[in-house]
């Protein structure tokens, strides 16, 4: 996903219609989607590989050229059937005027499912952890997750599969090994109203029994994180976080860190923990921005909240 931002200044008003006319000063491209969650993992030192698909275009083309500048290790897959994914975001004065977003949601052809697959068939062995970072444009769908468990089973030791979830497609998210939605979408994908913690508690429980994961971590924003080993085991993650600025990109930062820290062996609880860290570095800076291992070990070194079990 291509995250496009247009700076300029507004001083008039269009005579055509009572909108601002922003005039253009600098433009930006960064990397969005998974991308973006590549970025945090590498930021972090983390060895990875970003699986992904985009249009046969321009943007695409641009795409590459940014994972190339980060040193990240790619495998694109380009289809001539649908446009890049790019969100083209006009800002004047530090304020947002409007976004302007170019894609096609439609589940990805099955022919490019298939080359992902394939790719995936000759990799998944070397890996510790596998990062589905779902934003709903049709390339992680119920064709892909059925060919990715197939995959799975034919591993003695298959590598973890942490899911960050969009609501339209919880249903494909059976039996994976661990869901990482905030509060609004795990409250989507339970049918429940979250307004007190044990709101939260509850709508995890719901999720359990719809889609039995083997574990499910919510983060709460302010309120931390909550993270059930199983069903019947929950603990409470206060946050880290000294002062929030922005919270964009903080799903991003979690997801990586939490990945990084299972990969590296210090199993779930701190693993969540560190990945709390890391949200509390990120919202205290302006933007979507990657955190990198020396701010992490900063953070780590300071006093914190212990966690508490509340099931």
């Amino acid at each position: 996903m291509l995250d496009q931002y247009i700076f300029g200044r507004v001083e008039r008003i269009s005579p055509e219609a009572p909108v601002p006319v922003v005039l253009s000063e600098r433009e930006a491209n960064i990397l969005g989607g998974a991308g973006n969650v590549a970025q945090n993992v590498k930021a972090l030192g983390g060895d990875l590989e970003l699986v992904a698909v985009c249009g046969a275009d321009k943007d695409g083309d641009v795409l590459r050229s940014l994972l190339a500048e980060s040193k990240i290790a790619t495998k694109i897959f380009a289809t001539p059937t649908r446009p890049t994914t790019k969100k083209t975001r006009i800002i004047a004065a530090t304020q947002q005027v409007v976004r302007v977003d170019r894609e096609s949601p439609a589940d990805l052809e099955n022919q490019i499912v298939e080359q992902v697959l394939e790719h995936l068939a000759s990799r998944l062995k070397e890996h510790t952890v596998v990062i589905l970072s779902d934003y709903g444009k049709g390339v992680i769908n119920k064709k892909f997750m059925a060919g990715l468990s197939a995959l799975l089973q034919k591993l003695d030791e298959p590598p973890m599969v942490l899911v960050d979830p969009k609501t339209m497609n919880y249903p494909i998210y059976t039996q994976v090994d661990l869901l990482t939605p905030n509060t609004k979408e795990a409250a989507e994908g339970a049918n429940t109203v979250v307004k007190t913690m044990e709101d939260v508690i509850d709508t995890g429980v719901r999720l359990f029994a719809r889609l039995n994961p083997k574990h499910l971590l919510i983060t709460m924003g302010p309120d931390g994180m909550l993270l059930f080993e199983n069903s019947q085991e929950a603990w409470h993650i206060p946050t880290f976080a000294k002062k929030v600025y922005d919270v964009t990109g903080a799903g991003d930062t979690v997801i990586a860190s939490l990945a990084l820290g299972i990969a590296a062996g210090l199993g779930l609880k701190l693993s969540c923990v560190l990945a709390n860290h890391a949200a509390g570095v990120a919202v205290g800076q302006v933007g979507s921005v990657a955190v990198r291992h020396e701010d992490l070990a900063q953070a780590v070194q300071q006093p914190c909240p212990a966690m508490k079990r509340l099931l």
